[in-house]
């Protein structure tokens, strides 16, 4: 995809300044709606087998959604990169994670 380190830098680059431009945008959106507090607050709310089925790998995803929403709702710049970045790529280790943290604690693991 890149051949020249330059225009690795340069997408790079360009994806992290359409971020921060909209950044603003996204807050207001999310907060405006309160959506994400209360998708947070709903996924807090769950018993634990609740929480256990949906850290098994088909729903994991709703995990990352949540790690999304409480870094949004806590206006968290790199909390949502990080968590958009672990939406992405490591889904198929993080439930893993999830599951044995949903265990132990209650919760899952992430750094709000």
């Amino acid at each position: 995809m890149f051949d020249n380190p330059t225009h690795k830098y340069a997408y790079f680059k360009k994806c992290i300044l359409t971020y921060f431009f909209m950044r603003d945008k996204i807050y207001s959106i999310w907060e405006g709606g309160k959506a994400m507090k209360a998708y947070v607050k709903f996924m807090d709310g769950l018993p634990r087998i609740v929480k256990i089925i949906f850290a098994l790998p088909i729903l994991s995803f709703s995990w990352g959604f949540y790690r999304i929403a409480k870094s949004a709702s806590k206006k968290n710049t790199i909390g949502v990169i990080l968590a958009i970045i672990l939406f992405l790529f490591s889904g198929f280790i993080l439930w893993i994670i999830d599951l044995i943290t949903i265990i132990v604690k209650g919760k899952i693991l992430w750094i709000d």
